[in-house]
């Protein structure tokens, strides 16, 4: 595990996943991603939403993993699980008929507006990285009643222009995204909050992103350092409650023992 960053016992990488975690409480089903938001919804099934049904896009409802999974097809989420589907079933039955309240993804890029880039970065017949692609994510961005990002903040990674939009946020801004979901028949509401390991962002009525907490040890001028666009700040901005003794023991013990996703 990484050295904890001088803002106390925890690193930022901690505190990020405990803040998403968080999120989650009074949330029913989650549609799990890959990468970071699957150590943040398995330390809120063990935290703030024990009653969480845990869906996976390798046909999996109701997962119950006994540790970590590794990925979304690892076979922990199967043992226990409510119902094991085909992946068809599972997006057409469950997804596609709005039974998700939550997808909580991942990204490589964002920009303002939430929109998601998990495909290049560079030009798209050229592309500097070839990055996974979108999996599930874009019908997922569009399905699920909302959607929680959680990424690391970085100028690379919050950019005014994605390089392309794998799943779409609120589009070029909320009247924007309105008229399309209701022409396209999208079921979602878009993104509702990002996460990241300086602070907690969530959409005004343009939209469009704002800062609406500060992680400890972080600052203001961090925040508008390591993004690519002049980012609202709210007016009432809150200080994020610092992880407990019990969350940092769960990621510590028994979710990250080896600190994949803390270093």
């Amino acid at each position: 595990m990484s050295e904890p960053d001088d803002v106390g016992t925890f690193t930022k990488s901690e505190m990020m996943i405990v803040a998403a975690a968080r999120a989650l409480e009074g949330q029913h089903v989650c549609f799990v991603g890959v990468g970071l938001p699957n150590i943040a919804v398995n330390l809120a099934k063990r935290s703030v939403a024990p009653d969480l049904e845990l869906v996976y896009e390798a046909g999996v409802y109701g997962a119950r993993p006994a540790r970590l999974p590794l990925s979304i097809g690892d076979p922990t989420i199967v043992t226990g699980s409510t119902a094991v589907v085909s992946m068809v079933e599972l997006f057409g039955y469950y997804l596609q008929r709005g039974l998700i309240d939550v997808g909580f993804l991942g990204a490589a890029q964002i920009d303002r507006f939430g929109n998601i880039n998990t495909t290049v970065i560079g030009d798209y017949e050229h592309p500097t990285t070839r990055l996974p692609g979108s999996g599930g994510a874009c019908e997922i961005a569009i399905n699920a009643r909302e959607v929680f990002v959680i990424m690391r903040q970085s100028k690379r990674s919050f950019v005014e222009t994605i390089d392309f939009r794998t799943s779409p946020g609120n589009l070029g801004g909320a009247e924007q995204a309105e008229r399309i979901r209701r022409e396209g028949g999208w079921l979602g509401r878009g993104p509702s909050i990002v996460v990241t390991d300086l602070g907690i962002y969530r959409f005004g009525d343009t939209g469009e992103m704002r800062l609406d907490s500060l992680h400890p040890g972080a600052t203001v001028d961090q925040v508008r350092d390591t993004i690519g666009w002049d980012v609202a700040v709210a007016t009432d901005l809150a200080d994020t409650p610092p992880p407990t003794a019990e969350e940092l023991r769960l990621i510590r013990e028994e979710l990250d023992p080896g600190g994949v996703y803390t270093t």
